[in-house]
């Protein structure tokens, strides 16, 4: 298991080199289902650079990863690996930063480990079940257990603009509303405490990583209808400290 994480650690820094060293070139730059939702020839260079180690490394696993094929599997069976080259693409595009490489490991449908990399920052905030949670090499404390009325709440602006899920009456009753269009830097957020909660619109791709380090501090995530996680096309998702989500759960 440590070689395991060494291992997946060093792909993160050297995919993120990789996308360090493009930031001056010109991207390829796709749309996908809108004018807002864009995949990049980085996307696609960084997934097959984590697939080809996947692959050399552990043949049986499974994949399940946001582009070019392999976002659906049958079953949860084995070990998956789960992988987002770049959440927050359109961070990547537009501002150069704030964006994240997340890979979650899981054995027959439960958590083992996750690994969400801010490139730019050069930080891994990395974790899962027995092991703790730590940036770099540095272990964190598990957050203080705070409710929705003492923190900060991360959130989709969509269901916020639009008040889906009672999203507006829920950033009300928080200390306030946070938007960053990553998933990875929201739920790095909740990891050392920053916001104590995340309600939002996500694939697989998006929470596996996070879900695997929250369950290193027991903190609560699923969907918002309580019902856990499918792994299988977007769901509404809600997480946070254990009194933020049982707040949450209750509103919506």
């Amino acid at each position: 298991m440590d070689q395991q994480i060494q291992e997946i650690k060093q792909w993160l820094y050297q995919a993120g080199d990789k996308i360090k060293s493009s930031l001056s070139a010109e991207l390829s730059i796709d749309e996908k289902s809108s004018r807002t939702d864009l995949v990049t020839n980085m996307d696609r260079e960084i997934q097959n650079f984590l697939i080809d180690k996947v692959h050399q490394n552990y043949p049986e696993a499974k994949i399940l990863a946001e582009e070019n094929g392999y976002n659906e599997l049958t079953s949860m069976s084995g070990e998956v690996f789960v992988i987002d080259p770049i959440d927050g693409t359109l961070n990547f595009v537009l501002e150069k930063e704030n964006f994240c490489i997340m890979v979650g490991l899981y054995e027959e449908g439960r958590s083992k480990l996750g690994f969400i990399y801010n490139v730019m920052q050069d930080e891994l905030y990395w974790g899962g079940r027995g092991y703790g949670v730590f940036c770099n090499e540095k272990q964190l404390e598990r957050p203080e257990d705070k409710a929705l009325t003492e923190g900060l709440i991360g959130m989709n602006a969509h269901m916020y603009l639009h008040n889906h899920y009672q999203a507006q009456a829920i950033g009300k009753r928080s200390m306030g509303v946070r938007m960053s269009g990553c998933a990875g830097i929201e739920l790095i957020a909740v990891i050392k405490g920053a916001r104590v909660a995340y309600l939002t619109n996500l694939s697989p791709w998006d929470y596996a990583a996070g879900c695997a380090i929250l369950d290193a501090f027991d903190f609560r995530y699923s969907r918002i209808d309580g019902q856990s996680l499918s792994f299988n096309g977007r769901e509404h998702f809600v997480a946070g400290t254990p009194k933020a989500y049982s707040q949450m759960i209750g509103m919506l």
